[in-house]
């Protein structure tokens, strides 16, 4: 529910009636992850997706149902051998979809959290007793929470704690604890939708292939910053996509600024006296990607050069470069999206290597199983 969370809350903020379709579960070759959703307004208006169309057509009538019952369910959609282009995913695999009316509640208060880059989890009863199911609470970094998932006290004590460590983490995903708060007796699956901040991208290096970087770096979702010490080159006229611009010798900006595990450092500046100390800083934190751009012969010169300050082989085996895919890039544009595909591969466990023809598979995230399935549409 929250990649749609923007448009969701401008309906709640008009007092639109809506019911949305969340995808809590997924088995095989599923084209969405936990999370992605659908919602339906009162009016038949539909936003977001939950398969890339292969069941769009039955959940958008889940919606409306829904809002008109005002009630909860889990619907499970597969591959039909029989009717595979009617309802069913063609691509061979299994979604659970949590149809949810919302009506007040927690909700408002997620998508709020949401859309001003609030860090917060909503986590949600998605299998389990049919009372509690669509039960949702919403947590906070400190552990506080708001709403009630509706059965024993110790439930939303403990599904606090399991959604704030999900939150710390970043993560989207589901989690089993049992219906009193305890690990053991009858199961409560719990779907925790995680809101945080837009990961960082840092590309270092005020030139034409960074501003190409910049923009697919917006596409995928990052909060880009460019820096460069030299100021006729970093500025918002060349950068007009960047969310920030720092002038400011690379390695002192990187020494000072905020870095977690999502960040990804993008080193294009080709040039030792800005490389090496940058990168003997930047291959010891604890992030995402680290690359480098330049030749063979420059990346070879710049190991020499790190391995003199002290870099270790095993830090050194962090950096990519030279930076990208091999895609036979030219321009900036196609050098952007060879490094873009690069960093999708390393978050996701990507091999970058063409799909036609190979035996692997083509979703890398392995999801958990959903601990139980209610309702069948085959």
């Amino acid at each position: 529910m929250l990649d749609i969370a923007e448009e969701l809350h401008r309906w709640v903020e008009q007092g639109r009636d809506f019911a949305v379709a969340t995808v809590v579960a997924v088995g095989g070759s599923a084209p969405r992850q936990p999370g992605a959703a659908l919602a339906v307004d009162s009016d038949g208006t539909a936003i977001g997706s939950v398969s890339g169309g292969c069941v769009e057509g039955a959940v958008y009538e889940l919606c409306r149902q829904a809002l008109e019952d005002g009630a909860t369910v889990l619907e499970s959609f597969g591959y039909s051998d029989e009717d595979a282009f009617a309802v069913g995913l063609t691509c061979g695999g299994i979604i659970d979809i949590l149809v949810t009316p919302v009506r007040g509640g927690v909700f408002p208060a997620a998508l709020a959290a949401a859309v001003s880059g609030e860090a917060a989890a909503l986590a949600r009863i998605v299998t389990g007793p049919e009372d509690l199911l669509g039960q949702a609470l919403l947590v906070r970094p400190d552990g506080s929470y708001e709403g009630g998932l509706g059965g024993h006290p110790e439930l939303d004590r403990t599904a606090a704690c399991e959604a704030r460590a999900m939150l710390d983490a970043g993560r989207t995903g589901t989690v089993e604890i049992g219906a009193d708060g305890s690990r053991c007796g009858q199961p409560v699956t719990l779907l925790v939708e995680s809101s945080v901040p837009a990961p960082r991208m840092i590309v270092f290096g005020a030139i034409d292939f960074a501003s190409a970087l910049v923009r697919v770096g917006k596409f995928l979702g990052y909060h880009v910053t460019v820096c460069d010490a030299r100021p006729v080159f970093a500025t918002k006229l060349r950068f007009p996509d960047a969310d920030e611009i720092v002038v400011e010798w690379p390695h002192r900006y990187l020494e000072s600024t905020e870095v977690d595990g999502r960040t990804v450092l993008c080193v294009l500046t080709h040039d030792a006296k800005f490389d090496v100390p940058l990168l003997e800083i930047a291959l010891r934190l604890p992030v995402a990607y680290v690359g480098a751009m330049g030749s063979r012969r420059t990346h070879e010169d710049r190991n020499k050069r790190l391995r003199e300050v002290g870099v270790t082989e095993l830090e050194l085996a962090r950096l990519r470069s030279p930076i990208g895919l091999d895609l036979g890039a030219r321009t900036p544009e196609e050098t952007a999206l060879s490094i873009g595909a690069e960093i999708v591969a390393n978050r996701r466990g990507g091999s970058g290597v063409s799909l036609t023809g190979a035996h692997t598979p083509i979703h890398h995230d392995v999801p958990r199983e959903p601990a139980g399935r209610i309702g069948s549409v085959a």
